[in-house]
């Protein structure tokens, strides 16, 4: 009820004025004016403001019906001069049934009626209401109309980035959950290919061992093939050993991105918003190119921790033609000026040495821009 109120605070203020009106007028008698009519004002003004605080159709067309039966009453008592109050009645029985542009326009035909006020005082009257009601019918409910639809738009809009925020936080997390089970894989791969090859290789050396201490003093020269047999065998166990290494090791690649997916994990758990975008075949990237977006990454959303007050960081790797473009954005406050510290040189020597560029903008937060070659 209070939210109403204040909702139509100006129509209860309008039917308090209107009830002073006709109370002043009912008990003041030099004002010439019947008391009767002056009740009927007030009733057909406070109908048609009844009106305004309801949405539902139907209880505006109760209190418009109470407020034409108040009119034709004051027409009944008062005459033609209060012939112009119906311009209310009307315009507020075309707006609430939304009629069209010509319509607006007839009602100048009551300045033709004949009353005490005069033509021309009618007419000027009934033309500046034609004009109030038009403007406010069709051009600024139109404008109301187009500022709730892109309200609506805008809504969407906000809808459609909070889904994709969270699609992209879900994604971000997948990601995660899929290196991270690459790399269990994979070491378990590595723990049962050394448990099958090591294991057999080195317990096979150990029986030979064993029967070359027996046969030691018995037999030397057995002994020795056996021992050179041994290793021999060895020296194949450790050739194996090493290609599988070489096959089990991860590439630079999946280690850089598991890293990077960590450092955003990390960053939201302190509360910063970071997301990891990637763009093109990733896969042509070296390793040289990996290490330096890896290490410039840590560093650059190091320092936006630090000192930017951000609320929002996003790493961009997108790989084109010839080129690879890395961006690191934050949305924190930014500076108008900065010297180049360790971080910032350690930055600029490690893109210089695989011939890229490296700049940064300040306005409106602070962002790394790496360009770097792919041969």
């Amino acid at each position: 009820m209070g939210e109403r109120l204040r909702d139509n605070f100006f129509t209860v203020v309008r039917i308090v004025i209107m009830l002073v009106f006709s109370l002043y007028g009912f008990f003041e008698t030099s004002t010439g004016v019947s008391p009767l009519i002056l009740l009927l004002v007030a009733l057909y003004f406070c109908a048609m403001a009844l009106k305004e605080m309801f949405a539902d159709k139907r209880y505006k067309l109760l209190f418009l019906g109470l407020g034409a039966a108040a009119f034709i009453a004051i027409l009944v008592f008062g005459g033609n001069a209060y012939i112009l109050m119906g311009l209310y009645l009307i315009y507020e029985s075309f707006a609430l049934f939304k009629a069209t542009l010509f319509v607006y326009f007839t009602p100048l035909l009551l300045a033709f009626v004949p009353t005490p006020i005069g033509f021309l005082t009618q007419l000027l009257v009934a033309s500046m209401m034609t004009v109030i009601y038009v403007q406010h019918d069709l051009v600024i409910v139109a404008y109301q109309k187009q500022i709730h639809e892109e309200t609506v738009v805008e809504q969407g809009l906000k809808r459609d980035m909070e889904s994709r925020e969270q699609a992209s936080k879900a994604e971000l997390k997948k990601n995660i959950v899929m290196a991270e089970n690459r790399i269990l894989e994979e070491r378990s791969s590595l723990s049962q290919a050394l448990h099958d090859k090591l294991g057999h290789n080195i317990n096979g050396s150990i029986y030979q061992l064993e029967a070359i201490k027996v046969l030691m003093e018995k037999d030397p020269e057995r002994s020795k093939e056996m021992t050179q047999a041994v290793i021999d065998q060895l020296r194949t166990g450790m050739d194996e050993i090493r290609g599988i290494l070489r096959k089990e090791r991860p590439e630079k690649k999946e280690l850089a991105l598991i890293q990077l997916y960590n450092l955003c994990r990390d960053c939201n758990d302190k509360g910063v918003e970071t997301n990891l975008e990637t763009e093109g075949d990733v896969d042509v990237l070296n390793e040289k190119l990996w290490e330096v977006i890896l290490d410039n990454s840590f560093e650059a959303v190091t320092n936006s921790m630090k000192y930017s007050k951000c609320k929002n960081i996003l790493i961009t790797i997108r790989v084109m033609n010839k080129l690879v473009r890395c961006t690191i954005r934050d949305d924190g406050v930014g500076c108008n000026s900065f010297s180049d510290g360790m971080g910032i040189s350690g930055m600029r020597r490690r893109v210089r040495e695989v011939g890229g560029t490296l700049d940064f903008e300040t306005v409106g937060g602070f962002t790394v821009n790496m360009l770097l070659p792919l041969s």
